[in-house]
């Protein structure tokens, strides 16, 4: 194959490892595609006995549509009251990281943040288990006793503290590496020329990040905001050991013994023992959990792709 330098006529023959990498880098994207698509399959096909069967043989009783609205409710409630609290001190901290601590501290924090993003889950949901929890039943007391008469806080307060608010604290702390980290480096970005013009009109370093750097790191954190919480909603082993869920229930009550499941968790405890039906069942509130991870997934790459359109100044 070759190609043509514009203005010259001269033609450029493309070398035999540039073929090579474009072909292997075309085959490797066609197969993150089919992977996907054999997913999607398997999990449509091992789900639709549970919604041809029977509402009566369906585990609950009530069909497939009823069973799977209570956990979507319990998941999209534990992985937004995570990114509740965890995006606004990811964003924060990435500040500090980029525009404010010294460069030694900045690269230790920096590693610190990556370092946390590697702890597995398991090791979360044991911190959340054995050390969060029973710290929790104090603050449950405190909020039921003053904050009673709102929904989250209707009580009555738990008292192992295995709580939705303990959920989503714990999930909280493990999407905050992953916001922070992408966070900083969006920030990091920002046109010299941009700050270096804001500081020279007299803009004060608070002002000057408020005018230039969160501006343009804006689509940046929304994208980070939306990969981290396609991590919350798929967490599962955090959240089995923390909650205390009671199946079927929808509540937004934060603080109670009563806490309805979230999808992932309600399959790794069910599934063992389930047979049958019962196991199409599960597949197909994992195929609603795919759904929902990929259309947050895919709005996610949509900011980022509508981000790289901005060329800035260099």
């Amino acid at each position: 194959m070759t190609t043509t330098t514009a203005g010259s006529g001269r033609r450029t023959v493309q070398r035999p490892g540039d073929r090579i990498f474009t072909g292997s880098t075309l085959a490797a994207g066609a197969l993150i595609l089919v992977i996907l698509a054999g997913v999607a399959v398997f999990l449509l096909t091992n789900a639709w006995p549970a919604v041809a069967a029977d509402p009566a043989d369906v585990p609950g009783g009530n069909g497939v549509i009823a069973y799977t609205v209570p956990l979507v409710f319990g998941t999209l409630l534990g992985a937004s009251l995570a990114l509740l609290m965890a995006a606004p001190l990811a964003v924060a901290i990435a500040l500090f990281i980029s525009h404010y601590a010294p460069r030694r501290l900045a690269s230790l924090l920096g590693y610190v943040v990556d370092l946390l993003a590697a702890v597995p889950s398991i090791i979360y949901g044991l911190w959340g288990f054995t050390v969060l929890a029973p710290k929790t039943v104090g603050l449950s007391v405190w909020l039921e006793e003053h904050l009673g008469f709102l929904p989250f806080f209707s009580g009555p307060a738990s008292s192992t503290g295995r709580t939705m608010l303990t959920v989503g604290i714990v999930l909280g702390v493990m999407i905050l590496p992953i916001i922070t980290a992408v966070s900083r480096e969006v920030f990091l970005q920002t046109p010299r020329l941009h700050e270096e013009a804001a500081l020279a009109l007299g803009a004060t370093r608070w002002e000057m990040i408020r005018m230039t750097v969160l501006p343009f790191g804006k689509p940046g954190v929304i994208s980070a905001s939306m990969l981290g919480l396609g991590r919350a909603l798929g967490e599962t082993m955090a959240v089995a050991i923390v909650l205390s869920a009671s199946p079927g229930l929808m509540s937004l009550n934060l603080i109670s013994s009563s806490n309805p499941s979230t999808v992932a968790a309600n399959i790794a405890l069910q599934f063992p023992e389930s047979s049958g039906l019962a196991v199409n069942t599960l597949i197909f509130t994992g195929l609603v959990l795919f759904a929902i991870t990929l259309a947050v997934n895919m709005l996610a790459r949509w900011i980022i792709a509508r981000r790289a359109e901005f060329s800035g100044a260099n």
